[in-house]
């Protein structure tokens, strides 16, 4: 089957399943919500800043703050695009269609990437516009300096959350497997390795806590990363890379089950 013909394939097999469009849906809302309630919350309490917290206030950051449950549902979106087919057992139906797995496991992850970046970016413009809006006299303007850089960054890391779900998930094959251990590693493990003192060095080359970099305008006081913004999206994307040549490599080892 020609490349083109698996693409269609594939588009017409994720817009037929609710579950990926609610999920796409739901990370939309989430982010979008969260970032107006705590951007709300941010002015309303930022009279009684420190001048050490004034001077690391990154309104452009804030209005992001809902991503760290949106892409929550990220992960579920790119977890049940390529496991689905397993689960179901589908999965034998469409390798005997297309033999090439490399041709069927990008097309997947094409289609799935250009609507997860279709939806991520507007998500992330939507996030950034109505978070200050709500911040009032203490918003940002997307012509200030690194602030285009950090929406669009926002949409881009979306993207990548989902990429890397997709090639976990072809690693492992089971929805149950792969979100059992996605959501603690980003959701928990994560966030301690980040936090602590005896482990931040390593947390912050983590794909999440690197690629949140892009989002930042304000670089925090007292803030010693080694890298940039968009060194922190290219560690990410070195992440996503190597999780979906694991998912190729496993893919076409193992039998169709």
């Amino acid at each position: 089957m020609a490349a083109t013909q698996v693409v269609r394939s594939e588009w017409t097999k994720i817009r037929s399943v609710a579950s990926t469009v609610w999920t796409l849906s739901l990370a939309a809302v989430v982010t979008i919500a969260l970032g107006m309630l705590i951007s709300a919350l941010s002015k309303a309490e930022f009279d009684n800043l420190s001048t050490r917290d004034r001077l690391s206030f990154d309104p452009t950051f804030i209005s992001f703050a809902g991503m760290s449950l949106g892409q929550l549902a990220m992960i579920v979106f790119g977890v049940l695009v390529v496991s689905n087919e397993y689960s179901t057992g589908m999965i034998r139906v469409s390798l005997a269609a297309v033999p090439q797995r490399g041709t069927f496991l990008f097309g997947k992850i094409a289609v799935a990437t250009a609507l997860a970046l279709a939806v991520g970016m507007a998500t992330s413009f939507a996030a950034f516009f109505l978070g200050q809006a709500m911040l009032g006299e203490h918003k940002a303007s997307i012509g200030d300096d690194g602030v285009l850089r950090a929406v669009i960054g926002g949409g881009l890391y979306m993207t990548l959350i989902a990429m890397f779900s997709m090639g976990v998930a072809a690693m492992l094959r089971s929805p149950m497997l792969s979100l059992g251990i996605l959501m603690p590693f980003f959701f928990l493990i994560s966030s301690i390795l980040g936090n602590v003192d005896a482990t931040k060095k390593v947390g912050q080359f983590l794909p999440d806590q690197a690629g949140s970099k892009i989002m930042q305008v304000v670089t925090p006081i007292g803030d010693d990363t080694p890298y940039g913004p968009w060194g922190g999206l290219g560690i990410m994307a070195l992440w996503v890379v190597a999780a979906l040549i694991g998912g190729y490599v496993l893919l076409k080892r193992r039998d169709a089950q």
